[in-house]
């Protein structure tokens, strides 16, 4: 059954409290569907696999992924979609690879978002609007900052997508932009 983003943002709010990871859903959703129209795919179906990604995270996060296909389940969200959102999880919480390009953009792009925002929340104006590509890769090479970033599986993702890092980097920019007021990154 096709589910609308209110829908998915009803679901969203009634599992997750917490203003930072609603923003990281909002990250990741705007980053998702900015790649599926690049893509040429679907964007509302791409965007809400974003929404939803760490829907369990917040009320069971020794359990990730794993409680999101129980809930998804329950709510009639299909096969694919499911498998997805578990898939962002491989090698962490989950032994569900990426196979598709949408599980690998969401693969790479999770842990990304978090790196920029960071990286944007460091800056004077707290704008992601001029954010460069030298501002992020600065960051992504300094382990010290934003320790919680997997930067392994960022760029376990570029491999798998066949994309080249700054190309993500500056896309998964772009994205942000779009939802920059969202995200109060404006």
């Amino acid at each position: 059954m096709k589910k609308t983003r209110e829908e998915a943002l009803l679901l969203l709010e009634s599992y997750n409290e917490s203003p930072t990871l609603r923003r990281h859903a909002f990250a990741v959703e705007a980053v998702m569907r900015h790649f599926a129209e690049m893509m040429e795919e679907d964007p509302e179906y791409w965007a809400l696999v974003g929404l939803l990604h760490d829907l369990d995270y917040e009320k069971y996060p020794e359990k990730h992924c794993v409680m999101t296909r129980e809930i998804l389940q329950k709510e009639g969200f299909e096969e694919s979609f499911i498998r997805a959102i578990e898939s962002h999880g491989y090698g962490i919480c989950t032994e569900v690879p990426p196979v598709l390009t949408m599980e690998k953009v969401l693969y790479t792009i999770d842990e990304l978002t978090g790196l920029i925002y960071a990286t944007v929340l460091m800056r004077p104006d707290k704008s992601i609007s001029v954010l460069e590509l030298k501002s992020v890769k600065k960051k992504f090479k300094t382990a010290s900052f934003a320790q919680g970033v997997n930067r392994e599986v960022i760029a376990s993702g570029a491999k798998m997508l066949g994309m080249d890092l700054d190309h993500i980097i500056i896309e998964t920019i772009e994205g942000m932009k779009k939802a920059k007021d969202l995200l109060e990154l404006n």
